[in-house]
């Protein structure tokens, strides 16, 4: 069969391909690049636990080398602490940082030894058709020649020739945010914390600077400019640099400064992420990164969650309602992000009026901010999919659990068929639904025994006859659920269903609903609308 195209080798497209690797699906990679990525050490990637997780699953061993895990977040306003957070195991899981350019060469690593992976690198895409059994693209380069693929992602960036070719609009905002930037390695008074302060009571501090560790004594600075300024000349980025570490420790402290730039955010959305069998994901689907949000972040969950549909339809074809979902589920949530930062901004940003001087509004902005740089609440957090083309009909065996049918499961220890133990995130990525029997005490009990006993038979029995592939895993317990729970978790780690006891009939109908139905015969490409 032929294999999937990934137009664009940027941290996404180089995480897809590793992804349907994964699930035994080969691709094309198309990298316009050398396949080696420039030390920039001012541009940075904040990973949340989920996204940080699908990257180690995927074998990119530089998360644990160069990346940091922050100890703690602090939030400063003129010379007073406003709220001080301990991150990590004692507190709020801790954001892992790491140099996009190590961040590639760890997922560039990874792909060396992957057979499925054909990396073309010094090709750009540059044509493409596609019929209702594949697509048909052009690369142009050194060799230039046709490549014939099953589907088609475009990941190649703000400037999306997979985009522009499909005639899908990218409307939005321009220049919503303007930040200068400096990567320096120096000691702070706050080693591993990162801070954000507000008001900088020093001269020229502006509205707003950042710092945020990074390995190896590494830090990375952030200024808030105004959105329409004077160009930031490098001598003035150095006073700026000088004056801000003096504001902080008393004394300009010696430092090494190791990079620095100037960067403006857009919040841009593309109105179609699916035409036909071709696919957007990323900076080529959604820009957005104002008051701490993450694009990187978003663009990763697209591969979390368009991968295993690709496979599924690889392997043994997929109805519309599965390739359409992609789009229901990450257009929606990504918009809801857009639009809880678009709102925020004229709060956080405008100054003045009423609502700047009402009792708590400062407490209420710190929270805003705190949430896009932690990964919180409506700015931050993993998304949930509970309107999805994908969830099943309500049975009334279902049951309550602490996830809400949608979101993302919690990560527990989970037990296999096979005796190993292992986090339930281990289990995620490979193309299998999970099946999660909730059954408190087994942790005592030799498998030989539990695997026959109870309940066990009779779920392994069902799951067995599921209409998706699927592995029956056993926990301990898990948050709200009672002893005999059973979910049902998609292969990307977003609950199905959970049901009281073992219900055969109910459960298949939620896997069939998660597979979006039965596949559909092959039908004529659909034109897109722009």
């Amino acid at each position: 069969m032929d294999p999937v195209i990934v137009a664009g080798a940027g941290p996404v497209g180089l995480a897809l391909s590793l992804a349907l690797a994964a699930q035994g699906v080969p691709s094309v990679l198309l990298d316009e690049g050398t396949g080696a990525d420039e030390p920039r050490p001012a541009r940075t990637a904040i990973l949340r636990p989920d996204t940080a997780a699908l990257l180690a699953r995927l074998g990119c061993a530089t998360l644990g080398d160069e990346g940091a895990h922050w100890v703690g977040w602090r939030l400063m306003r003129r010379k007073q602490l406003m709220r001080e957070l301990p991150l990590g195991e004692d507190g709020t899981p801790a954001p892992l940082h790491i140099p996009q350019h190590a961040l590639s060469r760890g997922l560039r690593s990874a792909l060396a030894g992957q057979e499925l992976v054909h990396v073309v690198t010094g090709n750009r895409l540059d044509s493409l058709e596609q019929d209702d059994r594949g697509v048909t693209v052009h690369s142009q380069g050194p060799g230039a020649t046709w490549w014939r693929g099953s589907h088609l992602v475009g990941c190649d960036g703000a400037r999306s020739t997979v985009r522009k070719l499909l005639g899908i609009r990218f409307p939005g905002r321009t220049a919503v945010e303007r930040h200068a930037v400096a990567a320096l390695r120096a000691e702070l008074p706050w080693p591993g914390e990162a801070l954000l302060h507000r008001q900088p009571p020093w001269s020229g501090g502006g509205e707003e600077v950042s710092a945020r560790p990074l390995a190896d004594g590494v830090w990375r600075l952030d200024w808030l400019l105004p959105s329409r300024g004077e160009l930031v000349t490098p001598d003035a980025l150095v006073t700026r640099l000088r004056d801000t570490l003096a504001g902080w420790c008393g004394e300009t402290p010696p430092y090494e400064l190791l990079d620095t730039g100037v960067y403006t955010l857009h919040h841009r959305l593309a109105r179609r992420w699916r035409a036909g069998r071709a696919f957007l994901a990323g900076d080529a689907a959604h820009l957005l990164g104002a008051v701490g949000t993450q694009g990187l972040d978003e663009g990763l969950r697209d591969v979390s969650n368009l991968a295993w549909k690709i496979a599924e339809d690889w392997h043994h074809g997929a109805s519309e309602t599965l390739l359409d979902s992609y789009q229901a589920e990450r257009r929606t949530a990504v918009a809801a992000r857009l639009r809880a930062a678009d709102q925020s901004l004229p709060i956080l940003r405008g100054g003045g009026g009423l609502r700047t001087y009402m009792p708590g509004a400062t407490r209420g902005h710190d929270t805003l901010l705190a949430d896009g740089h932690l990964g919180h609440g409506p700015l931050g957090a993993p998304p949930s999919y509970p309107h999805s083309p994908l969830a099943p009909p309500y049975a009334e065996a279902q049951t309550a659990v602490g996830t809400p049918p949608g979101a993302p499961v919690e990560d527990v220890r989970v037990t296999a068929p096979d005796g190993m133990t292992v986090r339930l995130a281990d289990r995620l990525g490979r193309g299998l639904h999970l099946v999660v029997l909730v059954a408190p005490g087994t942790g005592v009990w030799d498998r030989r025994h539990w695997l026959t006993a109870g309940v066990m038979p009779r779920l392994a029995a069902a799951v067995t006859a599921l209409p998706v592939r699927a592995e029956l895993l056993v926990t301990e317990a898990y948050p709200g659920a009672s002893a005999h729970s059973v979910l049902l978790v998609r292969p990307d780690g977003h609950l199905v269903a959970a049901f009281g006891g073992v219900r055969p009939a109910d459960l298949y109908a939620a896997a069939d609903a998660a597979r979006g139905g039965s596949p559909s015969a092959p039908s004529e490409v659909r034109a897109d609308a722009p």
